[in-house]
């Protein structure tokens, strides 16, 4: 069984949460940072860690850990930013993923995925395009436009507008 809508191979940039791998498509990907200054912007939800001073311009950047219910990310050699593009109702919303480190770019094959898992009625995966097998194990493949409800985006995009 394949994902639904996905009918050709891509390339998908992989990356960690603690003992998890995630993936991204490569095309929502703008660049990858070091870890740097985060500036604490005041009354936003937990996961938002901050922005960011990217070349002049203001970019939230969320706590993937946080945002999945885990602890959150502590700063080590190899945590990152992964700067995403998320296609919102207003237009394109840059932000930054803080994530614990960024492993490989490699193409998945439509046959490689399946759909994602349907456990229950409580458990939300409308985040999440399927799973992808990579050798012997499995990888979640985030949807990035749907990884935050549009309540979310209206407090990434006011923190944006605040700090700059």
């Amino acid at each position: 069984m394949t994902v639904a809508g996905i009918t050709e191979i891509r390339p998908y940039l992989t990356f960690a949460l603690a003992e998890e791998i995630f993936a991204v498509e490569v095309s929502k990907v703008r660049e990858i940072l070091e870890w740097t200054t985060i500036t604490r912007v005041p009354q936003t939800p937990d996961f938002m860690r901050g922005v960011i001073n990217l070349r002049g311009s203001v970019v939230p950047v969320i706590d993937l850990r946080l945002k999945f219910g885990m602890t959150e990310t502590t700063r080590s050699v190899s945590t990152c930013i992964i700067v995403v593009e998320v296609d919102t109702d207003d237009g394109t919303l840059v932000l930054g993923m803080l994530t614990d480190s960024v492993q490989e770019v490699f193409e998945l094959a439509p046959e490689s995925m399946e759909p994602a898992p349907k456990i229950g009625t409580s458990l939300d995966t409308s985040f999440m395009k399927g799973m992808g097998r990579h050798g012997d194990s499995f990888l979640m493949i985030l949807d990035i436009d749907r990884l935050f409800g549009a309540a979310e985006l209206v407090d990434l995009a006011n923190a944006d507008s605040a700090a700059a």
